[in-house]
């Protein structure tokens, strides 16, 4: 139950690294190798929160893996894709149909089996 504890902490920081991460490219500037780009990428907040989930999740996997058996651990990392739909719908209003459902299910129900 720990590992599936902090495989789902794991997840939301890369799932909450990718939403910032789309939302920092759309306030920056297309890219270019010009001064003002780099101004867009460095002075944006939701790009350096992005290399803060990133970063902390990273740490978090080191933990992880250390810890447990990589057998058990590695599959887990796939709740970040659960995470990942649910933030779409609810950050970026996108419609998610009855099968994509179901193969989020899947992924819960395998995830489950793999932690028990």
């Amino acid at each position: 139950m720990k590992l599936f504890l902090l495989a789902i902490l794991q997840s939301s920081l890369l799932a909450g690294g990718q939403v910032l991460l789309k939302f920092a490219l759309g306030r920056m500037l297309p890219f270019a190798w010009s001064l003002d780009f780099w101004k867009s990428v460095f002075v944006n907040w939701q790009f350096a929160c992005c290399g803060l989930c990133y970063g902390a999740g990273s740490l978090l996997w080191f933990y992880i893996v250390k810890n447990f058996p990589f057998s058990m651990a590695y599959p887990l990392v796939s709740l970040s894709y659960v995470l990942g739909m649910i933030a779409a719908i609810v950050f970026f209003h996108e419609t998610v149909d009855a099968m994509k459902w179901i193969g989020v299910g899947l992924i819960v129900l395998g995830c489950f089996f793999i932690a028990r």
